[in-house]
């Protein structure tokens, strides 16, 4: 029997301040079934300290829509797909996540929102902090304003 195909993790940056795309390990085993693994600290590069999952988000709504102060987070589709769209306050992308080896960082000050959900969307989010109402800017000129103040 050999040994099952890995694939090395890849990072890519993006034209937004502080988000990168992340192709984590793919091992390949196609008689117990594949594994994608990522070490927190390493190809996740936070230790999280709070993780959720958003699942049954009707196809017409958003989620996120607001940017951290400190917080950092890691998101990735564990089943089914979404968009993710990230805006640094001057360049704003959009990028699929539809598969659990591709991984998105949004670092702090960074407007993300979620949208696109398939009907078995199960996005995995690993935040850098706990929940602090105080770390959200909920409100988008609010957010202009202290990128600027930066």
């Amino acid at each position: 029997m050999s040994a099952p195909a890995k694939h090395q993790a890849a990072i890519q940056e993006t034209r937004v301040r502080g988000v990168r795309l992340f192709d984590l390990p793919w091992i390949e085993d196609h008689k117990r079934g594949h594994l994608t693994v990522g070490n927190f600290g390493q190809e996740i590069p936070f230790v999280p300290l709070r993780y959720f999952i958003t699942f049954g988000v009707p196809l017409e709504e958003n989620r996120g829509e607001h940017a951290h102060r400190v917080c950092a987070q890691f998101l990735m589709s564990v089943g089914g797909s979404c968009t993710v769209m990230v805006d640094d306050g001057v360049t704003r992308e959009e990028h699929v996540l539809d598969r659990p080896t591709r991984g998105i960082l949004v670092s702090p000050m960074v407007w993300a929102s979620e949208f696109n959900h398939s009907p078995d969307s199960r996005l995995l989010v690993f935040a850098s902090h706990h929940y602090d109402p105080v770390d959200y800017i909920r409100d988008y000129a609010e957010f202009l304003e202290a990128v600027r103040d930066r």
